[in-house]
């Protein structure tokens, strides 16, 4: 045999030696690689402290309106019990929503079996939902619990309440006096309705054309006329720039909605460019729309 060919048989044969040697070290991995198998949890039992109903009144915000309690899920793995981080949600939405409504309210509670809310933390829920004030409303309360990473949730049973909310708002409505918002008005001023641009108090016939309808309490309604560019600001009382409403982000991507607050300061709302718009102010929510018309 060739001295050639004979290495060229012993090369062959080492590198047969190497594969089967690296399938077998992947097979014994494989065999020690042990499958993390979620095998099922119960679900969380939840109690409220009272089913009674509740009247939440405003002089009594820092005290206790409700508890909720729940039992642990026991969020079980062929490793053994979950030694992760449980999360819990605390989920509220008006009675027959099946918790799927866009008021949805949530509360976030880690690695805990129960949770109280004050009076003004409950009804901050009921505000944010829109529930008018002084008038009782049915809710559903459910507790959602998931692992860390927001997988496997179970669900608890679900508990209705009767809420009585007061009046309550992310942003202080028009108000001639102090708590006094049956008296509220409110108009816009600003370089984007053309002339007279940013004068205050506004002159005829801008002061009734610039002026808002007042739908309730908290929420007001103009639709008026945009000319291209420029911005604009709400006030309450003409002549008055001290108790006016601005916009938190005034760019370009916060004409048709955004967040606003009561406060002498810029920025300025953006303007959405020229056309008609229905502007809708919500002081329940600290929000505004505008809708083409």
């Amino acid at each position: 045999m060739k001295i050639s060919n004979f290495c060229k048989m012993k090369n062959n044969f080492l590198k047969l030696i190497l594969v089967a040697s690296v399938a077998m070290l992947f097979v014994a991995c494989k065999k020690d690689e042990k499958q993390v198998i979620f095998e099922g949890g119960t679900n969380p039992v939840l109690t409220p402290s009272s089913t009674a109903p509740m009247v939440l009144l405003k002089d009594n915000l820092n005290n206790n309106a409700i508890t909720f309690t729940w039992t642990n899920p026991n969020y079980r793995f062929n490793t053994g019990v979950s030694s992760q981080t449980v999360t819990y949600i605390v989920q509220i939405d008006s009675t027959g929503k099946n918790f799927a409504s866009s008021r949805l309210q949530e509360a976030s509670i880690s690695a805990d079996l129960a949770k109280t809310f004050t009076v003004k933390e409950f009804n901050s829920f009921m505000a944010k939902m829109e529930l008018a004030a002084s008038v009782q409303h049915t809710v559903d309360v459910r507790i959602k619990a998931t692992l860390n990473n927001g997988s496997v949730p179970l669900y608890s049973n679900v508990v209705t309440l009767r809420v009585t909310p007061y009046l309550d708002f992310a942003v202080e409505p028009p108000g001639t006096a102090a708590n006094n918002y049956n008296d509220g008005n409110l108009w816009v001023i600003g370089d984007c309705f053309g002339a007279p641009n940013w004068s205050n108090p506004l002159p005829s016939p801008q002061d009734v054309n610039h002026k808002f309808t007042k739908i309730d309490l908290l929420h007001y309604e103009l639709t008026i006329n945009f000319v291209s560019g420029g911005g604009y600001k709400m006030i309450q009382t003409q002549g008055v720039w001290g108790t006016q409403y601005h916009a938190l982000d005034g760019s370009a991507g916060a004409a048709l909605s955004g967040l606003f607050e009561k406060r002498d300061a810029d920025p300025q709302f953006a303007s959405p460019g020229a056309g008609r718009y229905k502007i809708e102010v919500n002081f329940q929510t600290g929000k505004y729309k505008l809708t083409p018309q």
